[in-house]
């Protein structure tokens, strides 16, 4: 629970959830998201998101696609990720 919390806590990491809620499953590929931030610092958000258990990864060819894991976080902890979309508005 900790880990989740802490990866949903960041405003970057909670960003790249919303961009992937909006989007189709592997419609994102790692270089898709318009970010200000640098491919090092991308690349250690989506390990956190991995670790989380909020994003799955797979290589297409030369890039790497992504898909928010949803129903399988809403297993683990019912309710968190809907409550972390909500973008803002009050519980």
């Amino acid at each position: 629970m900790t880990t989740a919390l802490a990866a949903l806590a960041d405003p970057m990491r909670l960003h790249l959830i919303r961009e992937l809620a909006d989007a189709a499953d592997w419609e994102h590929t790692c270089s898709s998201f318009d970010v200000p931030i640098g491919k090092a610092a991308l690349s250690h958000h989506f390990a956190v998101l991995r670790a989380a258990g909020l994003l799955e990864q797979r290589d297409v060819g030369a890039k790497r696609a992504n898909r928010l894991r949803r129903e399988e976080f809403e297993r683990r902890f019912p309710g968190l990720l809907t409550l972390a979309l909500r973008d803002g508005q009050p519980c």
